[in-house]
């Protein structure tokens, strides 16, 4: 399928402005922020496990729409033919970019979840997703559970009178299963909550223990110096990322090294001078970056 179509399939609508909630002259900056907002809700690492496959698919559609609408000439053939290229896509790249997510926007932690949280229950799109769930699983409050993101047993009731006036509303068809769930399936549902919440609880305090502890083994590793340990913790994360460009340079770049130049040594250059260049080159091949190296662009 077309990254349109899938578009379509998980998240009703075709306009990638819609899904994005941008108008079509926003800024790279704008952009950036409503991707990382949408890919948040979707992104693999946060959903439960029977989930993971389709928001891994989410999350790939969410990337590629990013893609297109920071390359000014993807957006151009968006923006005047409703035409998104998929000819260059592979699995191998559309993984990768959950590797690439990380190094775009700050991690995702407890912090970062709950502020979202907070934006994300009673708003609009909460709504599309409680009518969706709804629709999806015939009116199962199980199937609802898995499929509305922050969705917890105390928020039945909320939920439960969103869905019933959208019944009124003749928005969704009445379902048994919503307005008639049995009592035992409600209690068992709740007892598995309980149970899950005290897991949680467990592995929470378990992540908490080991960090403590791999913190007081770097202290003690950089003699107690704490500026040396957060250092070497700069220098570990700057090591994984050359990692990552050199797995992706191994699976996608050109062999031929004849013409490149040591690129370590340059200052990042003004934005506006790359601008210009751009402008005044706009068929000009992009320079690829090869494990600190710049690719002349070929003649």
């Amino acid at each position: 399928m077309s990254t349109l179509e899938l578009c379509e399939k998980y998240f009703e609508t075709r306009d990638v402005y819609k899904l994005m909630n941008l108008q079509k002259d926003a800024k790279e900056k704008e952009i950036k922020k409503a991707y990382h907002k949408l890919s948040l809700l979707v992104h693999p690492d946060r959903v439960p496990e029977d989930q993971k496959k389709e928001s891994t698919e989410k999350f790939k559609v969410l990337s590629k729409i990013y893609q297109v609408l920071t390359d000014s000439q993807k957006k151009a053939l968006y923006d005047e033919q409703g035409i998104i290229d998929d000819d260059d896509d592979s699995e191998g790249k559309l993984s990768s970019w959950l590797d690439l997510w990380s190094k775009i926007f700050k991690p995702i932690t407890e912090e970062v979840i709950n502020n979202y949280e907070k934006e994300y229950v009673g708003s609009e799109l909460e709504r599309t997703d409680v009518k969706k769930a709804y629709l999806g699983g015939k009116g199962c409050l199980n199937y609802l559970m898995n499929h509305v993101p922050f969705m917890k047993v105390e928020d039945e009731p909320r939920i439960k009178v969103m869905v019933e006036a959208m019944i009124a509303a003749e928005e969704v068809p009445e379902y048994k299963a919503f307005t008639e769930e049995p009592a035992a399936k409600r209690k068992k549902r709740h007892n598995k909550y309980a149970r899950e919440f005290e897991e949680a609880q467990v592995i929470k305090e378990r992540i908490r223990q080991r960090q403590q502890k791999k913190d007081e083994e770097d202290l003690e590793a950089s003699g107690g110096n704490l500026q040396q340990m957060i250092l070497a913790r700069k220098n570990q994360r700057e090591s994984n990322y050359n990692s990552l460009m050199d797995r992706l340079l191994e699976k996608y770049g050109d062999e031929d090294d004849s013409q490149t130049v040591d690129f370590s040594s340059f200052e990042k250059k003004k934005k506006s001078k790359a601008k210009k260049s751009a402008r005044s080159n706009p068929k000009e091949k992009l320079k690829s970056v090869r494990a600190g190296r710049v690719e002349k662009a070929k003649k």
